[in-house]
């Protein structure tokens, strides 16, 4: 039997970081804004207004000043990308059959066989009313018979638009575009294929896979395939349960408040530079205390979302602090990471991204180089 013709919405929260920051500063908005340091930070988002002057995320704000001096430049409000990121999140998940948080702003949704039960082009334009409706905030949905083709759709249905890509469709549709709207098309690839006279999307499926394969490798088969608008993934289902952590059980109880801060820092540091490694950032702390009769309580809290170190362990002490029974002997202390997503744009909500991301990238370094236990904070346990 033929497998169903698939069925992949993929929404995308539109300038999410600016959008945000407008809510709060609506004098600015129909104004080049971006937001992100001043000075050493990079842009994390920009207003289709600034877009028009070359302003881009990722990009040094200093260049981005110098592109658009008039710019209006707005701080980070981390606890409200978090909390919108959330609001929308809850959003589909109370209506979506399956879906998957691919980032902080970024949805795919598989409808796949749900068309004997509604129309899925009509659920998603009514699904994406409720998003903006209820949060203010403009987002744009693109639909396709995979990943890769509705995450373009929605790149052309910018801003605050929607797009169906037809099945069977997709190769005429990407013919014209350049070979930079598929994903993961960076500098170094677009100048081999410029050198091979390649400039549109058209001209990679006019090759032949064993000429892409000599120039790049696999990665020159994959990307023929691509061109064909032929992509494989598959929507992971979300799942918020999922979690990172570690404990640690004591050869004798300990009651001493600083030894167990102590302790406490050494399980955060642990679990914070897996997520690191995984490319994670987490939404949620939670801590476990288990005392010398075996009364086991915990507490959690949502935070914005972090894989440092520096702004997950306050948050672990003020748990503990809240959790304790001052003066009872502890028999196991624990620290738990949950709301896990991979998003490699939230590790530049930072207040200053190139030194602290410099900083814990030098530290993992020296821990995947020299294990995970050879560099600590001063205030961690000396085992």
């Amino acid at each position: 039997m033929a497998s169903p013709q698939r069925i992949i919405a993929h929404l995308d929260l539109d300038t999410f970081f600016v959008s945000v920051e407008l809510l709060n500063h609506p004098e600015h908005k129909g104004k080049p804004v971006f937001v992100g340091g001043r000075d050493r930070g990079v842009v994390t988002s920009a207003s289709y207004e600034a877009r028009a002057f070359g302003v881009r995320s990722g990009m040094p704000s200093r260049k981005a000043m110098q592109l658009c001096p008039q710019a209006i430049v707005l701080n980070w409000s981390r606890a409200d990308y978090s909390k919108y990121s959330r609001w929308v999140t809850q959003i589909i998940a109370a209506k979506a059959p399956m879906f998957e948080k691919a980032s902080i702003d970024e949805f795919y949704i598989d409808l796949t066989g749900m068309q004997k039960f509604f129309d899925p082009l009509q659920w998603t334009i009514d699904l994406r009313k409720q998003i903006m409706d209820e949060t203010k905030l403009p987002i744009s949905f693109g639909m396709a018979s995979n990943k890769m083709m509705a995450k373009i759709a929605t790149d052309e249905a910018k801003p605050n638009g929607y797009l169906q890509i037809p099945f069977g469709k997709e190769k005429e549709f990407l013919a014209p575009m350049k070979v930079s709207k598929i994903p993961g098309v960076g500098e170094h690839t677009n100048e081999v294929l410029k050198a091979m006279g390649i400039v549109t999307i058209k001209d990679i499926s006019e090759k032949t896979q064993e000429e892409l394969e000599e120039k790049l490798g696999k990665w020159g088969i994959d990307l023929w395939y691509k061109s064909q608008g032929i992509h494989k993934g598959e929507v992971s289902s979300y799942h918020e349960a999922k979690s990172i952590s570690s404990e640690h059980t004591f050869n004798e109880n300990k009651s001493d408040k600083e030894y167990l801060h102590s302790e406490l820092v050494r399980l955060t540091e642990k679990i914070s530079f897996e997520l690191r490694e995984d490319g994670k950032v987490a939404g949620c702390v939670a801590v476990k205390i288990r005392y010398h009769d075996f009364e086991t309580v915990s507490r959690q809290t949502t935070i914005p979302y972090s894989c440092a170190d520096d702004e997950i362990i306050p948050i672990v002490k003020e748990l503990f602090d809240k959790l304790y029974k001052k003066g009872e002997p502890v028999r196991l202390l624990g620290v738990r990471l949950s709301e896990l997503t991979n998003d490699a744009i939230q590790t530049n909500l930072f207040d200053d991204v190139e030194k602290k991301t410099g900083l814990y990238k030098a530290i993992d370094n020296v821990k995947n180089r020299f294990g995970k236990n050879s560099l600590n904070r001063a205030s961690s346990s000396k085992k």
